[in-house]
């Protein structure tokens, strides 16, 4: 049985993709920041959170996980006339947003090379591709980031059959986006999405499922747009 450490569990994207990979008969450890609900708890503007959580992921995988899965994010407005604000939203962006996850590749990527491979999941964003809102500057720098650092495992790694995907939604209609849109005006960013829509969770969480358990060895490298065709490459 395939065992999943996928963090941001608890809600939008994260809640789909564990009931998409639980229904796929995986095991599916989850993370949020609070725990409960069978979560691990973790916070991870908290340096190094990740060794924890991923010790007690080992612990109830039994010693072995197949995927990781990062999800998890923050998605906070910076404005650039407050100094103070801005660099605070800029740590803690990057460390939610990024430096986590880098900390728990990292950490899969060693289990893995003493287990035969596995695969790693990241979840991006568009904005990683096209930029974001003035007041999101560090969020798209994240996503960005995310999106590079996918790429450089999966180069460095494929010949130990060590996967690594990215996937980058657009809008998706989770709280997150539903805030983003009431406050930017949602009829003017809706028409920027030759769907008419935007995502639905469970979109995303089928491509997760997707690339945790089928998608062929070579796609490794990829990035997985998921956007209604608002941002083509």
């Amino acid at each position: 049985m395939t065992s999943i450490l996928l963090t941001g569990a608890s809600r939008g994207i994260g809640a789909a993709a564990h009931a998409a990979l639980a229904g796929a008969g995986c095991t599916v450890i989850g993370q949020s920041t609070a725990g409960g609900n069978g979560l691990i708890a973790a916070d991870f503007a908290q340096p190094r959170a990740t060794d924890a959580l991923w010790a007690q992921a080992l612990e109830l995988a039994s010693g072995r996980i197949d995927v990781l899965v990062n999800n998890a994010g923050v998605f906070e407005a910076a404005d650039i006339e407050d100094a103070d604000g801005f660099a605070d939203a800029w740590a803690r962006s990057m460390a939610i947003n990024l430096q986590s996850a880098a900390d728990l590749c990292r950490h899969a990527v060693l289990h893995f090379q003493q287990h035969g491979g596995g695969r790693i999941i990241n979840v991006a964003s568009r904005a990683g591709h096209r930029g974001d809102s003035p007041k999101h500057w560090h969020y798209a720098a994240a996503k960005g980031g995310m999106l590079a650092m996918t790429k450089s495992i999966a180069r460095a790694y494929a010949g130990q059959n060590i996967l690594a995907f990215s996937i980058t939604p657009g809008f998706t209609m989770t709280g997150m986006a539903e805030d983003y849109l009431a406050s930017r005006g949602g009829d003017k960013l809706l028409a920027d999405i030759p769907l008419g829509r935007v995502a639905m969770p469970d979109e995303v969480a089928e491509t997760i499922r997707w690339l945790a358990i089928t998608a062929p060895a070579s796609l490794t490298g990829a990035t997985i747009d998921i956007n209604g065709a608002s941002y083509v490459r």
